[in-house]
């Protein structure tokens, strides 16, 4: 039933095209999305390589590892080797949303499993809920981070660890790390934390297994340490900002998109002056309602299950802490500034997405526990999860109406085609770095559409947008680059905040921009 739940929800939610792309389209890829789309085809289609993720067609010399730009290394490896038989420009960043989406509700019954449940109304109540979790449906426009059922394959395997260990498990939890860490880093950070929470529960509750389950946890931190040195991902930085997209205290009850109760705000809660989209974390009614009525109809049974996972328990409340940031934000204001973070925790400039964990384990154990409850359980879970369900609704439209958007080229798509078909090389300018800020609807925009209609072959690009890089931050150096003269086989793109004077006579209009090709 989970199963056909998901693929239900996949085929009633996202359009074909969108999820079986090719080249040629008549409309634009926008914002995040496009870079994703850009980096996987730029992969695709470029030789293999060492490390393996490197796509030296984009940003040569040196190339991009497509993990910076959020490619989604663990769909896009089988994919580059599947090449040959896939549609010209085929990506699958469309194709990811079906797998998360269809694995949301499978996984939440695996991992409601794990805690002994094993009956029926409880475990569709989850599929329901779990698929209708609002932080993971308000993740459009960023398909890594879609990836929500790997925190709860996680938490199963915590459930089943923390019960007994077996190499086999062990085994299982380091594939799950690795694979996570090629979905996205920040899911990766949060899968092993819920494993840390093994030793540290089997320690507070006097095992002696807690020993064992420090070495399983250390192999899993040493493969995905490993695989980071590997394939590239060591010394990657971004912009920093720690704190500026946090998680909100009020935002788990804050019901934006709620369907029975949304009318009571018009927007996400927000203190930090960013928006509060990363933070965006409202929980959903019926969870909220279950939630509730554990603490009034089984409040032993709820400290009990507190103190058997009291590791787990101390791991959800360094999460939230951690979402939380050093800037508390109450409503719209902050209501405690602790100053400035230690340095490392500006890798985790969206901190607010470290509560996603907590949210799944509390839907997790809120059905295990009230599904218990006598005569009444099965079925006050069941119209929790119906209530989920329901209450998501305008959350679910608000993807469909995404995936379902063509918006038109804002560059002379047909035409660039023609240039590129005839091009060895494209340079755009002004390159990412030179782009100013801020830039929401202008060159950056022409950037990620002419880059997505070089993506198409692929042809080699100077320039790419970046979510990290490795060493010193870019930096712009477009004046010294335009000077020199346009190599054999190379398209040049001016775009109009690149552009200065009349048009060389190499050059010619293409609606904004500027066209130049070499000899």
């Amino acid at each position: 039933m989970a199963l056909l739940l998901g693929v239900a929800l996949v085929l009633a939610i996202f359009p074909v095209d969108f999820l079986l792309p090719h080249a040629g389209g008549p409309w634009a890829p926008q914002g995040d999305a496009a870079q994703h789309a850009i980096a996987q085809r730029y992969f695709i289609g470029d030789a293999w390589r060492w490390p393996p993720l490197l796509a030296l067609n984009l940003l040569p010399p040196d190339g991009l590892n497509i993990a910076f730009a959020d490619g989604i290394p663990l769909l896009a490896l089988p994919l580059k080797a599947l090449r040959a038989v896939l549609p010209e420009g085929f990506h699958g960043i469309g194709l990811w949303y079906a797998i998360a989406w269809t694995m949301q509700p499978v996984a939440a019954v695996w991992c409601l499993r794990g805690t002994g449940e094993r009956r029926l109304l409880p475990a569709v109540a989850i599929a329901l809920a779990a698929s209708a979790m609002p932080a993971f449906i308000n993740r459009y426009g960023h398909a890594a981070l879609t990836g929500h059922f790997t925190l709860l394959v996680a938490l199963g395997l915590y459930l089943r660890l923390a019960r007994g260990q077996s190499a086999a498990l062990w085994g299982a939890a380091v594939l799950v790390a690795v694979a996570t860490l090629l979905v996205h880093p920040y899911l990766a950070a949060m899968v092993l934390a819920l494993l840390a929470a093994v030793p540290a529960t089997l320690l507070l509750r006097g095992d002696r297994g807690w020993f064992a389950a420090g070495l399983g946890l250390l192999a899993c931190v040493v493969a995905v340490g490993a695989v980071m040195a590997a394939f590239g991902y060591l010394g990657a930085q971004g912009d920093g900002g720690y704190g500026d997209f946090a998680l909100n205290l009020l935002s788990p009850v804050w019901p934006w998109r709620s369907w029975f109760i949304g009318g009571l705000v018009n927007a996400e809660v927000d203190a930090t002056g960013h928006g509060g989209w990363e933070g965006y974390n409202w929980l959903g009614l019926g969870l909220l309602a279950g939630l509730l009525a554990v603490a009034v109809l089984a409040p032993r049974d709820l400290l009990r299950a507190l103190r058997h996972h009291a590791g787990l328990a101390l791991v959800l409340l360094g999460l939230t802490l951690l979402a939380v940031s050093f800037r508390v934000g109450l409503g719209r204001g902050v209501v405690l500034d602790l100053g400035a973070p230690p340095g490392f925790l500006e890798q985790f400039r969206a901190s607010g997405r470290f509560f996603w964990p907590v949210g799944a384990a509390l839907l997790v154990g809120c059905i295990a526990l009230l599904a218990r409850l006598p005569r009444i359980g099965p079925v006050a879970v069941l119209l929790l999860g119906a209530v989920q369900f329901l209450d998501a609704a305008p959350n679910r439209a608000a993807i469909h109406a995404w995936a379902a958007t063509r918006m038109p080229w804002s560059v002379d798509a047909p035409t660039l085609r023609h240039l590129l078909a005839g091009a060895d090389s494209v340079a755009v300018f002004p390159t990412w770095p030179c782009v100013p800020k801020p830039d929401t609807f202008g060159d950056h925009t022409r950037q990620l559409q002419v880059l997505s209609l070089a993506a198409e072959r692929p042809v080699p690009a100077n320039t790419m947008y970046v979510a990290r890089w490795r060493g010193e931050r870019p930096r712009c150096d477009d004046e010294a680059a335009m000077a020199r003269p346009l190599a054999p086989g190379e398209l040049r793109i001016i775009l109009p905040g690149a552009r200065s004077g009349p048009p060389p006579a190499a050059c010619q209009e293409v609606g904004a921009l500027l066209a130049c090709r070499g000899p």
